[in-house]
């Protein structure tokens, strides 16, 4: 599986961004599709989780209410809308894949295929 992180850019405080993943393969519909982050100097953190049939989201309590996470089985494609930006949102934002399991995790070693990152930088 290989994933294609998109839609990153430079914001200001109160933006919006829309973030794609575009996967390979036509097993897509049974991933479960995460989000993750990457700020300089800090840990990855987990940002927005979706169940393979979609039901089901999870988010970082950081972006509950701001973030929407959806994925599009027919496009092969998860999404991550963005809106009220904040300074502290600047990270390398990447797309993961967990092919083994239905329920929607949070762990980054608990997935198992990433995209290359996509660089979202809020400025003030």
């Amino acid at each position: 599986v290989q994933l294609q992180a998109s839609g990153g850019g430079s914001v200001q405080a109160g933006g919006s961004l829309r973030l794609s993943c575009a996967a390979s393969g036509r097993t897509f519909s049974t991933y479960v599709m995460a989000w993750f982050r990457q700020a300089p100097g800090k840990e990855r953190e987990f940002v927005a989780a979706i169940s393979r049939t979609t039901d089901i989201t999870r988010y970082a309590d950081s972006v509950e209410g701001r973030f929407t996470i959806s994925k599009d089985n027919a496009k092969n494609t998860v999404y991550l809308q963005m809106n009220s930006l904040k300074p502290e949102d600047t990270a390398l934002y990447y797309c993961a894949a967990d092919a083994q399991f239905m329920i929607v995790r949070t762990r980054s070693n608990e997935y198992d295929y990433w995209g290359q990152g996509t660089l979202v930088t809020v400025s003030s």
